[in-house]
């Protein structure tokens, strides 16, 4: 029982001093950070940070490894603790009004569809019961169906998997701290790059997309992986220093924007540019 209590201890321990170095390493970088800071913040002893951690840069591959972790649970659609909604870490930067889906924003072919290019400063003309010229007539019941099959498709996974990476870097420490470790990866000497894994990941995705028949014709996959990594690695640079970059709304408007020279007009019936909640379990 005693050795129970130990080993959650160390283990509680362990897991402050890497959520500690993380914030720190993301807010103001790996080598103007020390050891004592760290400790200091995580409300742990010198004694103690090195007996987890003999060095800053084996810290530092501790909080790599919980950023690819947590990178990983992103991309295969797992839910984070902090995407749940409720209070976002200390030094986080949170979303204004949360997780529930951005009002206005398109569902292309199923309640409202934008059309043309807004004056500045105007919001998008908004058309309802949208004329459904660019599908066949079919019955309400196998329309459902493929409005399903479309919800569940590459280009809408790619959609909700930006909106759960950029939730993820306003909300989590750790996160952060693996990108900005990764980039910098020739300083540190160890850390993956989420930056290229993310890339990849794009690349599969949009691949499998024009796989499944859903992007335009004539569109070559490098240039889309270029827009959507451009974009997306964007945003995650300039939220560093504000937040609103990692909104729910700046990357819907970026979809909202995209989608229509991303994909064809039947895949783009159905697509959530505010991207889906996510599942939280019950």
């Amino acid at each position: 029982m005693v050795k129970q209590v130990r080993q959650e201890r160390a283990i509680r321990t362990r897991n402050a001093l890497i959520e500690s170095a993380a914030a720190l390493f993301a807010r103001h970088g790996y080598e103007v950070v020390s050891l004592s800071t760290i400790s200091a913040r995580a409300g742990v002893s010198n004694g103690a940070l090195h007996f987890h951690f003999p060095s800053k840069a084996a810290l530092a591959e501790a909080v790599g490894v919980a950023a690819a972790q947590r990178f990983g649970r992103i991309i295969a659609g797992e839910v984070l603790p902090a995407q749940r909604g409720g209070v976002p870490e200390r030094g986080g930067l949170p979303e204004r009004g949360g997780l529930p889906r951005h009002e206005g924003a398109p569902v292309y072919g199923v309640s409202s569809r934008y059309e043309g290019v807004p004056e500045r400063g105007a919001l998008p003309r908004r058309l309802e019961a949208p004329r459904r010229w660019d599908v066949p007539r079919r019955d309400e019941a196998a329309s459902k169906q493929s409005a399903a099959s479309r919800q569940n498709s590459a280009l809408q996974t790619l959609i909700d998997t930006s909106h759960a990476l950029l939730r993820g870097l306003s909300h989590d420490a750790v996160l952060r701290a693996g990108f900005a470790l990764g980039d910098g990866a020739g300083v540190v000497g160890r850390g993956e790059d989420l930056y290229r894994r993310w890339q990849e990941w794009v690349a599969e995705s949009l691949a499998r997309a024009e796989r499944e028949g859903l992007l335009a014709r004539g569109l070559a996959v490098r240039d889309a992986v270029t827009a959507v990594v451009g974009a997306t690695i964007g945003f995650a640079v300039l939220g560093g220093q504000d937040g609103q970059w990692l909104s729910r709304t700046t990357l819907t408007r970026f979809w909202t924007l995209l989608l229509p020279r991303l994909a064809t007009p039947t895949a783009l019936e159905g697509l959530m540019a505010s991207g889906r909640l996510p599942e939280t379990p019950r």
